[in-house]
This record gives structure tokens, C-alpha cells and sequence, in this order.
């Protein structure tokens, strides 16, 4: 537990410059774009958009308060979400394909992204939360760096695919407080058919071990329970065994720890190009998920949430385990 004199890692690192610093090495990299390990090389500044779909502006779907993630996550007040329009994806049954896909958004400035984590941090939220950012790395530095001068405190979330270069988390280091990353798939082929990922296993646990180095295995909490710094590993439980959540689990365990935290998702359901699919055209069943459970079980993990199953279309709650 930790104390109400807490304060973000990022607020040094602004102090001292090296934010600043940090941002602007970022945004001059757009000229040639690597930051996921597609590494198009387009240039971003000019206009030109890679796999992301996006150039160098930001493009913002949504900001508000959440209170649908994990509890040390949205607490009582609840997340202060940002989710960014783009992907380095291209999840067949993604549920939030019109601004994944289709980039559903508005262009804004670096400044009003700023503004934005302000304005949430005024409405009580107990953290910013970055969803889909990766693309966005060099605009979200400087955004935090602007808004840091102008009184943000709040710990940053950064809630992602996993699907990463150690170059960009590296950007991160000392920034994020608290990671979200998904572990996807522990099959290549899987993840290119379903998410459009090349060598997504590979990219996917070099960054989880990544993340481990920069903050390990607690979960830093303060009186409140509240998240302050630390990991959180998703896995969404796919239809027909799909995620290898057995495979997953098994690895989370022997090559990070077992006392990593783990949110074990049973909330998928066939959404954009998964409707009518023969194979992923259905929601898990009941006996699929308490599979995903025994894996957690046998892979001796020790902290983490799931959920209820239930054959309705509605999200549940995460409960812990």
C-alpha cells in the first residue's frame, strides 16, 4: 500500500526535461514510423498513414469515465478513458471496429489532448487511461508532458493489443504507471487469421517481458485499493480453444511469475466480420470458459479476476479469483 503523497513517476521526468526531450526524439521519429513491429517506415508528418490507418495528428473516439474495468482499475469513481481511433490490428471480431477499423473519430491537438486528461482528472477519475495508444506514443508523451505542467497527477494506464516493439515501451519507462497489455493467442497462425498480427507471439511475450522488467509482478495499491503502479495481463477466451489460454497461462506463469495479475475475460461475442463465421461466429460456452479457469488453476497462477458466464450479450462484472 501506498500513501497519499504518491506521486507519478512522469512528474520527475517532466521536472527535470527529459520528457520534453523524450516527446520530441517521438514525434520526429513519425518520419519514419516503427513503433509496432509492422514497422512501415512511412512518414506520418507527411500525411501518409500505415497499417494503423492514421498520420501524425491524433484521432480521439471517446473520452469519459468508465467503471467497467478491472476493480483496481475503475474503483469507485471510476477510469478516465481515451480511446484512440486506429489499430496495428485487424481483429476479425473486434467490438469496436467503426473505431478500430473505420476511424470513427476527431483529429486533435496535442494540446487538447492535454486538456482532456485534465478535464477527466477533474471529474474524480482515479487514472487516464490510454486505450488502443500505440500508434498515438510520441503525441501521448508530449500531451502528458503539457498537461503535467498544468497540474496532472494521476497515474497513466496503458491499455493495449501487446502487440509492441521494445523501442516504444522503452519511450514509456517511468511514464506508465500501470500496464494493460493483453496476452492474445499463443498460435502465430491463429493471431494472423483472426488479427491480421505477423509474429504476434513472438512480439507479444518479448513486450510482456518488457513490462515485467519495468515494473514486475505487484500491484501496487493505496489505502483505497485503488491501482498506482504495476501489470495487469488480459486474455479474452475465444470460441473452439482459439486463444490456447492453456498455453498462455502456462507461459505468464513459468517465464514472468505466478504472482502476475491476470483478468481472465469471458465476454467475447461475435462482433464485424465474425458474424456468421462458421468457427468464430459464436459466443464461448459455459464448459469453454470453466476450461480457461482450470488452465489459470493448473498453471498455479495466484491473483487475478474472471467473470461470470452468461449466456446473454451483456459484459459482466470481473470478480476476483
Amino acid at each position: 500500500m501506498i500513501g497519499m503523497t504518491w506521486e507519478p513517476s512522469y512528474i520527475a521526468l517532466h521536472r527535470s526535461g527529459d520528457l520534453a526531450a523524450r516527446a520530441q526524439a517521438a514525434l520526429a521519429s513519425l518520419a519514419q514510423c516503427r513503433l509496432c513491429p509492422r514497422a512501415c517506415g512511412v512518414d506520418r508528418l507527411a500525411g501518409k498513414q500505415g497499417v494503423c490507418r492514421v498520420a501524425a495528428e491524433p484521432v480521439v473516439a471517446s473520452w469519459n469515465v468508465h467503471r467497467w474495468e478491472e476493480p483496481p482499475i475503475s474503483g469507485t469513481n471510476g477510469s478516465g478513458t481515451i480511446f484512440f481511433s486506429g489499430c496495428t490490428g485487424q481483429c476479425r471480431f473486434c467490438q469496436n471496429y467503426p473505431i478500430s477499423q473505420f476511424g470513427y473519430g476527431n483529429h486533435v491537438t496535442n494540446e487538447r489532448l492535454a486538456e482532456m486528461m485534465l478535464e477527466l482528472q477533474g471529474r474524480g477519475c482515479h487514472n487516464i487511461n490510454f486505450v488502443t495508444p500505440t500508434h498515438f506514443v510520441p503525441q501521448i508523451l508530449a500531451a502528458v508532458n503539457i498537461a503535467a505542467g498544468q497540474g496532472l497527477r494521476l497515474p497513466l494506464v496503458y491499455n493495449t493489443s501487446g502487440y509492441e516493439t521494445l523501442e516504444t515501451l522503452r519511450l514509456l519507462e517511468n511514464v506508465v504507471d500501470i500496464w494493460l497489455p493483453d496476452a492474445k493467442y499463443a498460435d502465430d497462425k491463429v493471431a494472423r487469421r483472426l488479427s491480421g498480427f505477423p509474429r504476434y507471439v513472438e512480439n507479444n511475450r518479448a513486450a510482456l517481458l518488457e513490462i515485467y522488467r519495468q515494473v514486475g509482478d505487484e500491484l501496487v495499491l493505496d489505502e483505497d485499493g485503488i491501482a498506482r503502479r504495476g501489470m495487469i495481463i488480459r486474455h479474452l477466451v475465444l470460441p473452439g480453444g482459439l486463444a490456447a489460454t492453456g498455453e498462455v497461462m502456462d507461459w505468464i506463469a513459468r517465464a514472468l511469475s505466478p504472482r502476475v495479475h491476470i483478468s481472465l475475460m469471458d465476454q467475447y461475442f461475435p462482433a464485424h466480420k465474425a458474424v456468421g463465421d462458421p468457427v468464430i461466429g459464436r459466443k464461448v460456452t459455459a464448459e469453454e470458459y470453466d476450461e480457461a479457469l482450470g488452465a489459470f488453476e493448473a498453471a498455479q497462477l495466484e491473483n487475478g479476476w474472471m467473470q461470470e458466464h452468461d449466456d446473454c450479450d451483456c459484459v459482466g462484472p470481473l470478480s476476483p479469483t
